[in-house]
């Protein structure tokens, strides 16, 4: 039998909108409906780009058209409000660029907005779909490596980035946190859930965005976890997860991973190879298209109540560290 269609729409036209796009490729079933851009111009060179059939000059008429069934938004995160909650308006399914929105009240809100219009959502974490990490929960789960102590992971850009870049810039939610932070955080809370306690520091930049933050996170059952992200510096990009009967290490790009290693005492270190094509993109797409089409408001891999606990974490860190947008 033929794979069901789902009519693919993407709202923006931005680097990652066109990552994702070419990804849609490899999808079964993707089709490549509409794109909508706050340019004519550029919806049209971007349509024409990635081949999808129609192309908009406004978010709202793409929000509008019919012959989509679910929208990417992949504005930048001060945007995604509007964008996302426009989309769930117009009837259709959304997945949502990380973070889901700028804040928990936002995220919240969205959130309804689904539920009440019947109406599939997911944040687009890309990394909980990926192969390597589901077979990391899988192995965490089965007792691979005992009872986990304690997660450590960074993610940092090299930088420096002019004063006028969205990554500096308040008004888009820039910052090394929303762009780069939760990706750790993301990982913590696949493995270990939401903290006990959280405390963080960071140095702002003189727009007022974090451009160097620490978290350290603590947990009921005595766990921990210490995170660092930067945008004034390129770190490792790795991330070890310890547990009393041996060590899961990612490597360079753990948000995207294609590897990992399993170390265990007595034993010598298994690696654990996920080759694929494209960017990674596909497989939080293809997790859309199976809920779709089954019929689910949500995604079991990245359900509403993590994308709203995510959020809270990350409010409770600018809190701390004295960052607002």
């Amino acid at each position: 039998m033929t794979q069901p269609k789902v009519r693919w729409g993407v709202l923006a036209t931005g680097g990652i909108a066109a990552q994702f796009a070419a990804d849609l490729a490899l999808v079964e079933g993707a089709e490549l409906a509409a794109v909508g851009s706050r340019s004519a111009e550029s919806a049209g060179a971007f349509a024409e780009r990635f081949g999808f059939a129609r192309a908009h000059g406004s978010y709202e008429a793409l929000a509008a058209d019919d012959e989509v069934d679910v929208v990417y938004v992949a504005t930048p995160h001060a945007m995604h409000f509007d964008a996302a909650r426009a989309c769930i308006e117009g009837g259709k399914g959304v997945l949502v660029e990380k973070p889901i929105t700028l804040d928990l009240a936002e995220a919240a809100r969205l959130v309804a907005a689904a539920r009440e219009r019947e109406v599939f959502l997911m944040e687009a974490m890309w990394m909980r779909m990926n192969p390597a990490i589901r077979k990391i929960t899988e192995l965490v789960d089965e007792g691979a490596i005992g009872w986990i102590s304690s997660i450590h992971a960074d993610f940092g850009l090299h930088g420096p980035f002019p004063a006028e870049h969205r990554l500096r810039d308040p008004k888009l939610g820039g910052g090394a946190l929303l762009d780069l932070g939760v990706y750790p955080i993301n990982l913590v809370h696949l493995i270990l859930g939401a903290p006990a306690e959280v405390r963080s520091w960071a140095h702002l930049t003189p727009e007022g965005v974090d451009e160097n933050t620490g978290v350290l996170m603590g947990f009921q059952n005595g766990a921990v976890a210490a995170l660092t992200c930067s945008i004034n510096g390129e770190s490792r990009n790795a991330a070890s997860i310890t547990g009393t009967e041996g060590r899961i290490d990612l490597p360079q790009g753990f948000f995207v991973p294609r590897e990992f290693t399993l170390t265990r005492p007595g034993l010598a270190p298994e690696t654990f190879q996920f080759p694929f094509e494209g960017s990674g993109y596909q497989f939080e797409a293809a997790e859309v298209q199976r809920c779709v089409l089954a019929g689910e408001p949500e995604s079991p891999l990245m359900p509403h109540a993590t994308s709203l606990e995510v959020m809270n974490l990350l409010d409770t860190i600018r809190s701390e560290i004295g960052v607002a947008y």
